[in-house]
């Protein structure tokens, strides 16, 4: 495939994806402290609303994640070699939104739920939506970090570097021996 930009300017915005994805990656994680600590609230309180101060936290990541990736969307628009097919944003990044949206969706479905029987039990059918929602999304994103490093390495093959060094590890990453140099 032809350059569209400059391999310079590729690759620097490829970092700043890459930062943007670290970034969102951080708020993903902090979900899951959060889920210990609203699993050891449901020990104690029988029930509780989308207004715990636990939930609070825990509610505004599926607010604030599908609107960073959305950000990376739009930024994904930037690097021609990313896009999906029928020059459509990219499928992981469309998978990621998709599963957060899906996610956001529930908590809504949630205290609908909850209306009707209040013991909250992790078992319950809307609590997998949550579950499902953040799968999907952690699928998407995997794939989409997955072809930002692939197309970091063509870059990195094709550019040549300062190091020697470096400049093996690329060509060994490339041909897929970056890991197993005793493989002929």
């Amino acid at each position: 495939m032809p350059a569209l930009i400059p391999k310079e300017v590729e690759i620097q915005r490829l970092k700043k994806i890459y930062i943007f994805v670290i970034c969102l990656g951080s708020i993903a994680a902090s979900v899951e402290v959060d889920n210990f600590v609203d699993g050891s609230l449901h020990q104690t309180a029988i029930r509780d609303s989308a207004f715990t101060p636990a939930h609070w936290w825990l509610y505004s990541h599926f607010v604030a994640l599908p609107i960073g990736w959305g950000m990376v969307a739009m930024y994904d628009r930037r690097v021609p070699v990313l896009r999906g097919p029928g020059n459509s944003m990219n499928t992981g990044l469309k998978i990621t939104i998709i599963g957060y949206l899906a996610t956001m969706f529930t908590i809504g479905v949630n205290e609908l739920w909850h209306f009707w029987f209040v013991e909250e039990i992790f078992s319950v059918p809307n609590h997998w939506m949550f579950n499902m929602g953040v799968v999907v999304a952690f699928m998407g994103a995997l794939a989409y970090v997955v072809r930002v490093y692939a197309r970091l390495v063509e870059l990195g093959a094709e550019t040549p570097a300062k190091n020697p060094y470096v400049a093996e590890l690329y060509k060994l990453a490339l041909e897929g021996k970056l890991y197993s140099r005793s493989i002929p």
